[in-house]
């Protein structure tokens, strides 16, 4: 009996060991940066975690890879699907801040052309008003953006 207890806290320990556990700290990292294949790699962790916020997450990344890929094909591809992923996430979870946060990130970078801009003031309002709620660590990543920001101040917090 304890060896098949065993076995089983070992399977369990190793199934634990391969899932891939997201972490937004490196999320962001990758966000801030320019590098496609650290992009795509976060992509493929993304979708391997169990994080439910998935959608959101993968949609902020291919819109950011829409930027930094070569071909104007490409370029709006990526960007087209990352969008539909980040409005879906938000429709189904419209009080969900931190996504409102990927929102201006992806907004206040947006080419012009695509007319992805519209949701600035309202994001930035939202975030503003629940910023005391949402985690530390998210506290820090929004403020450290909003140093560069030209739509998100938080006057308070700089």
């Amino acid at each position: 009996m304890i060896a098949l207890l065993l076995i089983f806290f070992a399977a369990l320990a190793k199934l634990t060991a391969q899932q891939h556990d997201f972490d937004r700290a490196t999320f962001y990292k990758v966000l801030a940066a320019d590098n496609v294949a650290d992009i795509d790699a976060q992509i493929t962790s993304v979708q391997k975690s169990s994080v439910a916020d998935k959608t959101a997450y993968e949609g902020v990344l291919l819109m950011k890879k829409s930027g930094l890929v070569p071909k104007a094909k490409d370029k709006l591809h990526f960007f087209k699907e990352g969008r539909i992923k980040l409005e879906a996430a938000i429709a189904a979870d419209k009080n969900n801040t931190e996504y409102r946060f990927l929102r201006v990130i992806i907004q206040e970078h947006a080419p012009k052309i695509v007319k992805y801009r519209n949701n600035l003031d309202e994001d930035g309002k939202m975030i503003q008003a629940n910023f005391n709620t949402l985690s530390s660590s998210l506290q820090q990543v929004i403020t450290d953006y909003s140093r560069n920001s030209k739509s998100l101040k938080l006057p308070i917090h700089n």
